[in-house]
């Protein structure tokens, strides 16, 4: 059959398809890229740091003070469901969502465009991003709901709605949270599992399908399920990934203190390092905040979620593990890497030089320069159960937010088969564009949660003095919401 003057049908469709690409290419590079530019360079960066700052300060450094707590609370934090999720598990679900990725090729990234000083200020973040974390993980098991099977559900979509009365502000957040975390993100993930593990003998479709396959049986289970996956197979994994960086640390530990000086000297500008650096501290800098706050999501309204579904007795003790989380994200995830990469030959890495190898690859490459070929296979599981951790945490709070917008089985159970429809196609298709836009839906849902946590900060202030005047007092925390003199006024729940 012909058309438009005798232009086939396939020609047509061609034809059709590289104009759509062409759009599409001109709306990202001169619409949703420059929203997104200015949005995380000029607007969340300052807001997210300042934030950090505030609430470092409010809280009288609160992830110093209290952070040999955070360790005893985690040791004890399995127990005390009661049939619901632990401590330890929604503590999982958050790292699950956390570690990903981001923390091997992210932390790449940074070291190739920002140097050695990148890791200084990734520290910095993620050090003030603790208390931020501990702010909204408290708002979030303050304002949690009950759910009829006796687990909890809550999150920055909840806190707006409950502690500022704003049911249009917890919408658009919802919604939000929604498209990033649970389709584009899956979409990414997904591409990055079929990236580091495609050869010549297992092709892209056959890895979309057995991701699908692995993925469905732990979606259609629930957040439960997904909880106790992530409890049994993430703290192994990162611990595994750990391991294997302080083998090339001792391997190479004469190399120690100089790397140590060129992160802390690059940081400043100083060092050979920093001079191959277009920008040198500014580089630094804002590639180390930047891909810290990717890293660790503290203040962007993601982690809320999974810390509301714990049952504990305190809304602080979870804020603490939470807060936990992101010492654990950067501090020793994203150093492993920065380790690994920063003591591999140079040959291997060069600050300022953009290679091929510039994202996972890199850290792969840096790997198996100290420890041989072998390790490139270890590498590959390693990247792959991260990227399907992000996937399984990504996924629940996509769900708890959908649960907020009134969605009931049936839609549930719509989405899932979406979600899994979005990791079938990220493992086939570029997405570039996906990457793009959800970058911009992640930044306005931050925006919006930073701006709540903000205005909502005195109650979870007054959580934080119940807490510490009940343990001064040597005894064990149980919060009170009705009557506590630490609250400005009672809070209505049926929870607390």
């Amino acid at each position: 059959m012909a058309v438009a003057g005798g232009l086939s049908a396939r020609g047509f469709r061609r034809t059709c398809g590289a104009e759509s690409e062409v759009v599409v290419d001109f709306i990202q590079q001169y619409l949703i890229d420059p929203v997104s530019n200015f949005l995380w360079s000029y607007v969340l960066i300052w807001l997210l740091l300042g934030a950090g700052v505030y609430f470092t300060v409010r809280t009288r450094v609160v992830q110093v003070r209290m952070f040999p707590r955070m360790l005893r609370l985690l040791r004890g934090s399995r127990e005390g469901a009661g049939g619901g999720v632990s401590s330890f598990q929604a503590f999982c679900i958050g790292l699950a969502s956390r570690v990903g990725t981001g923390n091997i090729a992210g932390v790449a990234i940074a070291l190739t465009l920002g140097g050695p000083g990148a890791v200084f200020w990734m520290w910095c973040v993620a050090a003030l991003g603790m208390a931020t974390a501990l702010v909204e993980s408290t708002l979030a098991q303050l304002y949690k709901v009950a759910d009829p099977d006796g687990s909890f559900r809550g999150g920055p979509a909840y806190y707006i709605q409950r502690g500022l009365g704003s049911r249009t502000g917890g919408v658009v957040f919802a919604v939000l949270l929604i498209f990033a975390f649970g389709v584009a993100f899956e979409m990414v993930q997904a591409n990055t599992i079929t990236d580091v593990i495609r050869d010549d003998r297992v092709s892209a479709p056959v890895l979309a399908v057995i991701l699908m396959v692995l993925t469905a049986p732990v979606l259609f289970g629930g957040v439960r399920r997904i909880a106790r996956v992530a409890e049994l197979v993430l703290p192994f994994m990162a611990l595994m990934y750990v391991v294997l960086a302080l083998t090339i640390l001792t391997i190479n530990i004469g190399k120690v203190p100089a790397v140590i000086g060129d992160i802390v000297g690059s940081a400043f500008g100083f060092g050979p390092a920093a001079a191959g650096i277009a920008g040198g501290v500014a580089a630094a800098l804002l590639n180390g905040v930047k891909r810290g706050l990717f890293s660790n999501e503290a203040g962007m309204g993601s982690a809320p979620n999974a810390a509301a579904t714990a049952t504990t007795r305190h809304p602080v003790d979870q804020g603490l593990i939470q807060s936990l989380g992101v010492f654990v994200d950067t501090m020793v995830i994203c150093t492993s890497t920065a380790v690994i990469i920063l003591l591999a030959p140079a040959i291997v890495y060069h600050p300022g030089v953009t290679t091929a190898t510039q994202g996972a690859s890199l850290t792969q490459a840096a790997v198996a320069s100290q420890l041989g070929d072998w390790s490139a296979y270890l590498m590959t599981i390693l990247v792959t159960v991260f990227a399907y951790s992000s996937v399984l945490g990504n996924y629940t709070y996509a769900e708890i937010n959908l649960t907020f917008l009134g969605a009931g089985k049936r839609i549930l159970t719509v989405f899932r088969v979406v979600v899994l429809l979005a990791i079938g196609l990220g493992a086939l298709i570029a997405l570039d564009a996906v990457w793009a836009v959800a970058d911009v839906a992640m930044a306005l849902m931050a925006l919006v949660n930073l701006v709540a946590i903000l205005l909502l900060g005195k109650w979870a202030f007054g959580c934080l003095a119940d807490y510490e005047h009940t343990v001064r007092a040597g005894d064990l925390p149980q919060f009170n919401a009705t009557d506590n003199p630490h609250l400005s006024k009672p809070l209505i729940t049926d929870v607390w």
